[in-house]
Formats: C-alpha cells, structure tokens, sequence
C-alpha cells in the first residue's frame, strides 16, 4: 500500500512538473514569435478612444532580447520626436519640445502610455512573461474559432512587475496570444487585451491588430495597429544609447 501510494504521488509530480515545463515553453513560443527570436522593428498606429474625443498616435519601435527596446512617436506633429529608452535596468524618455532628458522610475511603469490604456511597461517590455512569472496551464477554450490554451502566470518572489497576475489564451496551432486578461496584486482585473485579425507578417501569423479594454471603463478602449514589422534583423546594442534617443527621426 505504501509503495503504491509513493508510486502515485511521484507520478503526480511527474505529471504536474511536465504541465508547468510546457506551460512555460507555450508562452515563451508565444512571446519570440510576436517579440522576435533575436530582435524587432515594428511600425504601429495607435486610436485612443474616449466617450468625448479620439485621438491618433504612430510610432516605431526597436527591441532587441530582453534588455533593450527604443520607441520613436513619429505622428501627431506635437508630440514627434519624443523618444522612450529602455537599456538594461534603466529607462528614459527624451522630449526635444522641451530639450528634456528624463528618467522613468519603476512605479511609472503602470502608467498609461502617452495618455492611453498602453501601459509604460507595454511599451519598454522592463518585465518578461517568461522570465518574472511561474505557468499554469488552467484548460483549454477555443476564441474566435481558435482552440487555445488558458494559462496563468503567476510573478516569482524576486520579480518587480506591474501585475499580480496574468491569463494567457495562446492558439494552439500558431501559438498566438489572442486574449490577456491583466490583474492588480488583490486580484482585481485591470484590463483585457483582445488580437484581431490574424494575417501573415514578415514570415509568421499574428494579429495584425490589438484592443485593450479597462475594466473599470468599459466604454473606453485603445486600439493598436501594426503596420509593418521586421523580425531578427541584425540591432547593434550601442543603437540603445540616450545620444540615438536625440537624433532618431
């Protein structure tokens, strides 16, 4: 009896310890097929949307692994040329309006970016889903015709991230992230972010266009466009400097 009972619970193990691994390699699939293996270069478009006004943004950005990412606004004229540097540990925000270099704390990092339901952290990608977070698989629901995996992630000890929690709903064929339900440390959900219209870029299938909804204002929303992306181009590290920040265009 007892060796049956050692044998079930090793078994057990194996089977939850099996679970946690591919739940974990699910979402790093998920995460260098829209982030890039190596790098990215990604032009987007941006709508606001509000109950009184809307209001456009377009930008480029670069990412380059884990550590590096620069944006570039490149439209409306009022706000072209402001720049958002992530290099390492360290985050910037150049304003050539104002001839400002500023340095963005962490507890910006779950601000609204440029006045929208994109967050800081978003943008500079400061956390990683693989890296700061454990993986559940929870199930599987199918989304928009998809059949996908549900999976929680949970932030480890060590990790300084916006969120209490995140569920991940990743296509089991393409591994696409079509929906993102965002949580705060009390387990309250913050915002979901839903994928639309899935199409082929640069080689891969992803969608082509995101909308992220708070939940406590549901009449709002902010919907982001890709443009045109370049995965695993060749990015110098030394492109991720403050000096770049004042003279990309």
């Amino acid at each position: 009896m007892k060796n049956i009972l050692c044998t079930s619970l090793l078994l057990l193990a194996t089977v939850t310890a099996g679970m946690a691994q591919n739940a974990r390699e699910i979402v790093k699939k998920s995460d260098d097929k829209r982030m890039g293996e190596t790098s990215s270069i990604t032009v987007m478009s941006m709508l606001i949307k509000r109950p009184t006004y809307e209001r456009n943004l377009a930008f480029k950005s670069w990412s380059k692994g884990t550590e590096y990412a620069m944006t570039l606004v490149t439209d409306p004229v009022q706000e072209k040329g402001q720049t958002f540097l992530k290099r390492k540990k360290e985050m910037w925000n150049w304003n050539p309006r104002i001839s400002r270099m500023i340095k963005l704390p962490p507890s910006m990092m779950s601000q609204g970016w440029m006045g929208s339901d994109f967050t800081n952290d978003d943008l500079l990608q400061e956390s990683s889903i693989v890296r700061d977070y454990s993986h559940k698989i929870l199930g599987e629901e199918t989304i928009e015709g998809h059949p996908a995996y549900k999976i929680e992630l949970i932030p480890t000890e060590e990790a300084a991230v916006v969120w209490g929690k995140l569920i991940l709903w990743i296509t089991k064929d393409e591994y696409i992230q079509m929906k993102s339900e965002y949580y705060d440390e009390d387990a309250y959900l913050v915002k979901t972010e839903l994928a639309h219209d899935i199409q082929e870029m640069d080689g891969r299938m992803l969608p082509k266009r995101f909308e992220i909804i708070p939940a406590d204002k549901p009449q709002q929303r902010t919907i982001v466009t890709i443009e045109k992306v370049t995965f695993n181009a060749p990015i110098e590290d030394a492109f991720f400097s403050q000096q770049n920040m004042k003279r990309l265009r």
